[in-house]
């Protein structure tokens, strides 16, 4: 690449080739020079485009195809140079990849290759680029970073305290969650000392694929031999790096190689299975110029990072400090932060020489042997002085815990505070915030901002370069430093913090932001976890579920419920909600209390008086699946009024009044019988399913009303719980047991549909949806419960794109343009219409009661001898077995487990019985087929009709497969399913096709008919 003379060097150069000048000379001179200099092109050969920046342009590009790129780089000489920038066709290399990379000396090559581009047309990419008669600073600047030296790029003044030989009681007293610390000589046993060089790697794991720093949507990966051969080739500005939590998986050995230092070794994380537990080590490897921009480490843990081979240059600013240059986005709406920041080198080049003496970050050169330790919230960056290679590690320990859980915990506010201090609350709440922090216990509500995102910096020096002065969404804030890089009122202490956290927000009935390190249920499970497995620290925790569910409300609401009802309270190891359900559930001796407070009241009250309706039936019609659900012992409301609670009992039949002050009620609906029944649930599903997630939850905000339910509680264990400890004949006497007890759920008489009553008045004057394809004969009879179904489909279709795009990895990309091709548009092609002996359309399936939620959690097991545990059929066998130790009964005789109960039907709806396989194959069977068939051997009912008997309509081969029917319903699912499908069938990641993820997943369903008897019944 050839980059032009400015008109002054042209004029210096030539000038030194003359003698001192006069004035007549100088004339001369300068008009020799007017011909010398190229006349400026870009005017001409932008046209419109050159009023905007050079920067502006490059950005604009990124959005355009490869192919578009060609076609505009022959409209102008200046278009052919910036559509030929190797950092522009980084960038479409890594968004478009399919694959591993194998680096090809350019990106531009890299991708045309990709793209199966003709290899002579791919050779003509290494022309020079001519700049006459154009300049660029813009790109100059990035070319000088693509091609500068860091070999004398050390720290100005190493201010990070090093030590040798720290005591555990000494990094606890002085560093853990106080300042971070280089420390010398932790790995001076490590095999990895040694044996992690770029020679030794290449040798040993050359052919074994790493991930790649994410500069894409999608994962990247690269074999490490041709990661070797891109360090050695590139001159990237901002090189791709690996960045690898899962290297222990890809190469194992590596694993013992080193070792957890013994002064990090307390991680509350590790009573978490591995597969459950959120990334937590990576591999780095990187060349010189690459690194990590500035950030806060995910879920505010802390991290220990050990330099095997290289240098590092770090810089870091406490918590609340956030560096010049970076943005901080707050989403209102679930919590999630995003950060704009330049890369590590374009800060330390453009932004860091610009910083005052006390603004600098404190910042060290890290040689190798030597481990850092960067606490909780502390910004930091880090640049690769050279070729390096470490390992790092983040933990959550009893000095970060509560921060840890404060980050969990639903809202905005509090999220920003703690990564931009006092400048993510509005100027005139700072008084407030002076007043409110003394107290550890007052919560303030500080009111709702109302830009949708808000976003943050510091400016003290001068202005930020990377921010827009015009953006009314961008809040300067000033912040007063002293030498320690403290800010003055901000307290970085988890009492100040917590009085941020917004009271209306709740860990049950709020959206999860995407940036939390692990899920809603998985977040329950690790605190339950750690309660039942720590007892010694359950101080500290009830502090941290305090903080992140809620525990202290939930837990004052549950004693008003036992004192109510004479009942005993939880004993210590139930005083946390137990289980991963989307409900609170506490345990007492013999009863279990479920507070109902699920996406509000609305939904709730739904929820209770959908089972309770259920209920109800199972003891009128005496279904054997009674028999296998716990009794209901109470059930009723709470509510809290001018500070006090107060309980109304109730059985789900009419309104108590509570319930009628709150405008729940649609006119001209029934108020007798079960007025929150199943259909009234329909209908308000169908409703909530034609709203945008964000205006789902922002409609369930807390409330003082919550209905609750008290069954029997079970002997044995939740399946969950037991699962990894089962035999496979427990395995199949599982799958036995849940195809009987679907069937009898299946063939529950489902209750008159009163949609015609109800939902002709139009919820909220919203449009009916015509869910049936024009040109059809007009003489169809679909009942109400169908179109009920269908029409709830058909809005969450509507959107169906963006809601996947929004839940993202592992969905893959190229899947979910896709997705609207795949999902018919008329969804009640569905329900496997035929055509009648009078010529009528009229619907093969029947409806029935779906629980919706058969997940591992909501399965219960009893203990049972070999000789009286089930052989087929899990519900012919009596009690469990008492009195048992350690799986052995008082006669020394093995125990095995039998499915015995299952639970919560508080997401019991009316549909297609194929939704119920759903969370049975995905979250309890795990995929596995052979589970499925045993299940199907004895559900015995069919799912579907032969179309050949009944002149199906629309009979296109893909609906008349099992497998097409369940995954449109995965699709299509309230809840993401696909996330989950996607984690557990690692091949389906480069899968071309919904085809191909259909048959892999629900291809086990096709060779199912059911019996025939049975089909005549079920019709």
């Amino acid at each position: 690449m050839l980059f032009p003379l400015s008109p002054l060097s042209i004029f210096l150069r030539h000038t030194k080739q003359t003698s001192s000048p006069n004035l007549s000379q100088t004339q001369t001179n300068m008009s020799e020079l007017s011909q010398l200099v190229p006349k400026d092109r870009r005017p001409e050969a932008l046209g419109d485009f050159r009023v905007l920046p050079d920067e502006l342009i490059c950005a604009l590009l990124e959005d355009l195809s490869p192919r578009d790129l060609a076609h505009l780089s022959s409209v102008s000489s200046v278009m052919y140079i910036l559509c030929n920038e190797e950092p522009l066709w980084m960038t479409q290399c890594l968004k478009s990849v399919k694959g591993p990379i194998e680096y090809r000396s350019s990106w531009k090559k890299t991708t045309l290759y990709q793209l199966h581009v003709p290899d002579k047309l791919v050779e003509c990419c290494g022309k020079s680029l001519h700049f006459d008669g154009f300049n660029s600073l813009f790109l100059y600047k990035r070319f000088y970073r693509c091609f500068t030296t860091l070999n004398a790029f050390s720290a100005d003044g190493d201010n990070v305290e090093k030590k040798k030989d720290l005591s555990l009681n000494e990094f606890r007293n002085e560093y853990d969650g106080r300042k971070p610390v280089l420390i010398t000589e932790l790995a001076e046993t490590w095999p990895a000392r040694s044996t992690w060089t770029s020679e030794q790697l290449l040798h040993n794991f050359g052919d074994t694929k790493f991930k790649i720093s994410q500069r894409s949507s999608g994962k990247i990966t690269m074999k490490f031999k041709d990661y070797v051969s891109y360090m050695n080739m590139q001159h990237d500005e901002d090189p791709l790096y690996i960045f690898d939590d899962k290297f222990g998986e890809a190469a194992p050995s590596l694993l013992k190689d080193y070792s957890v230092p013994h002064l990090f070794q307390e991680d509350f994380f590790d009573v978490l299975d591995r597969d459950e537990r959120p990334p937590f080590r990576w591999l780095i490897i990187g060349p010189e110029r690459s690194g990590a921009s500035w950030h806060v480490d995910p879920a505010l843990t802390s991290a220990w990072n050990t330099l095997l081979c290289g240098r590092k240059r770090w810089a870091l600013y406490p918590p609340g400090r956030v560096p010049l240059g970076v943005t901080v986005h707050v989403s209102e709406e679930d919590g999630d932060v995003n950060i704009d920041t330049p890369s590590s080198l374009q800060w330390w080049l453009d932004i860091y020489p610009m910083l005052a003496d006390q603004d600098k970050p404190i910042e060290c050169t890290q040689l190798p042997g030597e481990t850092i330790y960067v606490p909780s919230g502390w910004w930091h960056c880090v640049l690769n002085l050279e070729t390096t290679i470490a390992v790092t590690q983040n933990f959550v320990n009893s000095k970060n815990f509560e921060f840890v859980c404060l980050d969990m915990a639903p809202g905005h506010r509090h999220k920003g505070v703690c990564r931009a201090g006092l400048l993510a609350i509005d100027a005139e709440c700072s008084e407030d915030t002076k007043l409110n922090a003394t107290s550890a216990n007052d919560k303030l509500n500080y009111p709702d901002m109302h830009r949708r995102e808000k976003r943050l910096r510091v400016s003290k020096y001068g202005e930020n370069p990377f921010v827009d002065d015009s953006d009314e969404n961008a809040t300067n804030g000033l912040i007063t430093s002293n030498k320690n890089l403290q800010i003055d009122e901000f307290s970085y202490d988890i009492d100040f913090l917590a009085t941020f956290l917004e009271a209306e927000r709740d860990h049950y009935i709020s959206i999860w932001s995407p940036s939390n390190c692990i899920g809603q249920r998985e977040m329950r499970q690790w605190l339950h976890k750690l309660w039942v497995e720590k007892p010694g620290i359950r101080d500290l925790i009830w502090k941290g579920a305090c903080l992140a569910l809620n525990a202290d409300k939930w837990s004052e609401c549950m004693e008003v419920i036992c004192t109510y009802h004479n009942l005993p309270t939880p004993l210590d190891d139930d005083e946390l909600p137990v289980g991963t359900g989307s409900n609170p559930v506490y345990l007492t001796e013999g009863h279990v209390i479920k507070i109902y407070v699920e996406e509000g009241l609305e939904s709730s009250i739904h929820g209770l008086g959908t089972e309770l309706e259920f209920y109800s039936l199972l003891h009128k019609v005496s279904s054997p699946l009674k028999d296998h659900i716990p009794d209901v012992l109470a059930s009723g409301i709470l509510f809290q009024e001018n500070g006090s609670y107060g309980i109304v009992k109730w059985d789900g039949i009419g309104i108590p009044d509570i319930i009628g002050k709150c405008s729940l009620i649609k006119e001209k609906c029934p108020t007798d019988g079960f007025p929150f029944g199943v259909w009234s649930k329909k209908q308000f599903e169908l409703h909530k399913a034609g709203m945008p997630i964000n205006e789902r939850f922002s409609s369930a905000r807390s409330t003082t009303i919550w209905p609750y339910l008290i069954t029997k509680r079970c002997r044995g264990d939740i399946f969950a719980h037991l699962r990894d400890t089962l035999s496979w004949n427990d395995g199949l006497n599982l799958a036995s047991f849940l195809g009987d007890q679907l069937r009898n759920l299946h063939v529950l008489p489902v209750p008159p549909c009163n949609y015609f009553t109800c939902e002709k008045q139009k919820l909220d004057n919203e449009p009916s949806a015509d869910v049936f394809v024009e040109g059809v004969d007009k003489k169809i009879s679909v009942p109400g419960e169908w179109r009920l179904f269908i029409e709830t489909l058909t809005r969450r279709k509507k959107d169906v794109c963006s809601r996947l795009a929004k839940w993202g990895d592992p969905i893959p990309s190229n899947l979910i343009e896709k997705v609207e091709e795949y999902v018919p548009d008329d969804l009640s092609l569905l329900l496997n219409m035929f055509k009648d002996e009078k010529g009528i359309y009229k619907v093969c399936k029947s409806s029935s009661w779906i629980h919706s939620d058969i997940m591992d959690d909501n399965i219960y097991m009893e203990k049972c001898s070999l000789s009286s545990c089930p052989g087929e059929h899990a519900m012919d066998v009596g009690p469990g077995v008492n009195g048992t130790v350690n799986g052995v009964n008082g006669s020394g005789e093995q125990l095995n487990w039998r499915p015995s109960y299952i639970l919560d039907f508080s997401d019991l709806s009316i549909g297609d019985p194929i939704y119920d396989l759903i969370p049975i194959h995905v979250d309890v069977f795990r995929g596995d087929v052979d589970l499925l068939k045993r299940f199907l051997e004895t559900y015995k009912l069919p799912f579907l009709r032969k179309s050949s008997q009944y002149g199906s309509f629309g009979a296109v081969d893909r609906f008349e497969r099992l497998s097409y029917h369940a995954m449109c319903y995965c699709i299509l699912h309230e809840d993401n399913v696909l996330g989950a499908i996607f984690g557990m069938y690692k091949e389906l990641r480069t899968a071309k096709s919904w085809e191909n993820v259909e048959e892999i997943v629900w291809g086990g369903l096709n060779n199912y008919e059911g019996f025939v008897d049975q089909a005549v019944h079920s019709a």
